[in-house]
């Protein structure tokens, strides 16, 4: 594969494809302060905003606006077990009435305060809710995004919103949390939603994410939600304990229609939002990669090989964005097609040289300065513009620049 060289009769094509800035900025607005920074540099880029969200922060409404559908406004259990105002959107088009349930809109991470973050007490109680007022909406096909959760407790509360009892030994129901999980001792599904039954229900995830295991979510994903070592052993442990006994109670009563059954503990995606993909396969969901799902109809590849050039961004660039972020799936696909990739972030952090290996061609930095957390927030929109105006400044300078031989071996 070769890079393309630019056309100079002809103004730049610049695609902007970038993910939302979680807690900050959605896709939609992280491309539009990008395209700012672009046209100070080169007003008369021809420029091809596409927002693209991963399942979490943002979906639904992404999802509604593309398929000509509407979100409908409700307030759900949220993930330490307030009430929070949630959504979920219904799509347009033939078929059947399809859903789009986001489980960042009811158990997100943005949703915890932040000293109320132990995983270990979290619900995804208002995912099955959600699901639920869907299937009273008339949906029959419902699309779960997973992303951005606050939650680790293997979507055990979802599965009680959807009429499940999850017990231990003495038959007393469980508390909400993945960190009583390990005194799961049965799950009685004879209270569950008849509806699942005739329901096709879609899991949008990333299928690096497995439930158990050393890579397993809670020794991955525990520590960056309040879990102390303690806590992540007990949490491991819980998943561990919640996976054998889904198979045994309730797996079997959810056949898929074709092919082996799914191994809850380490199929691909069965780690999807603190374990959500394992308790929603586990009644009959197909766990699919989110970027099949999401990005389907966005023509993405085309408009990627039309482009002189990409800018993506996320909020962090580091180990885990080359484990299916949006930066390293778009460099991927535009590599196919010969085209060089820019990602901005918000930070960057160990790992994040591993992204040249997918594709990316540069990344850097948009904080100016050291600052509070709060700060690089509430000014994010106006510290992306600028810094994707100096990128390209750097770039304009470079092109005017003799080709540099390289240092001698």
């Amino acid at each position: 594969m070769t890079t393309r060289t630019h056309r100079t009769d002809r103004p730049h094509r610049i695609a902007i494809a970038p993910s939302g800035f979680k807690e900050s900025l959605s896709a939609a607005r992280v491309a539009e302060a990008i395209a700012t920074g672009v046209r100070r540099v080169v007003p008369d880029a021809e420029l091809d905003l596409i927002p693209l969200v991963d399942g979490g922060e943002g979906t639904a409404e992404a999802l509604a606006l593309a398929g000509g559908g509407r979100l409908v406004k409700t307030t759900a259990t949220g993930p330490v077990g307030d009430p929070v105002a949630s959504h979920f959107a219904l799509l347009g088009g033939s078929g059947p009435l399809t859903a789009v349930v986001e489980m960042a809109a009811v158990a997100g991470l943005a949703l915890v305060p932040p000293d109320r973050r132990h995983p270990g007490a979290t619900t995804t109680y208002g995912v099955g809710e959600l699901i639920r007022a869907a299937l009273d909406a008339g949906a029959r096909r419902v699309l779960v995004g997973c992303g951005d959760s606050g939650t680790s407790d293997g979507g055990a509360g979802a599965l009680q919103a959807l009429g499940a009892r999850l017990t231990d030994r003495h038959g007393r129901e469980l508390p909400p949390g993945g960190g009583v999980l390990h005194e799961l001792e049965r799950i009685d599904p004879s209270g569950l939603d008849p509806r699942l039954a005739g329901t096709e229900l879609l899991v949008a995830c990333n299928p690096y994410n497995v439930l158990c295991g050393k890579r397993g979510v809670a020794r991955v994903f525990g520590p960056q939600k309040g879990a102390t070592p303690a806590e992540v052993e007990l949490l491991s442990a819980g998943l561990e304990r919640l996976a054998a006994v889904l198979t045994r109670d309730l797996a079997p009563l959810f056949v898929p229609p074709a092919g082996a059954p799914v191994d809850l503990r380490t199929s691909p995606g069965t780690g999807a939002s603190g374990g959500l993909g394992a308790g929603l396969a586990a009644v009959g969901a197909r766990l699919l990669p989110r970027y099949d799902v999401l990005l389907d109809g966005l023509d993405l590849d085309a408009r990627l090989a039309r482009a002189d050039f990409v800018i993506t961004a996320e909020g962090a660039l580091d180990h885990q964005t080359v484990r299916g972020k949006i930066p390293a799936e778009v460099a991927r696909r535009a590599r196919a097609s010969g085209v060089p990739v820019l990602v901005l972030a918000g930070t960057i952090g160990p790992g994040a040289q591993d992204v040249r290996a997918v594709g990316v061609d540069a990344y850097s930095a948009i904080l100016p300065a050291p600052m509070t957390l709060v700060e690089a927030i509430g000014r994010s929109g106006e510290f992306l513009a600028d810094a994707t105006e100096r990128a390209m400044r750097i770039m304009a300078l470079g092109t005017r620049l003799a080709p540099i031989a390289p240092l001698a071996a």
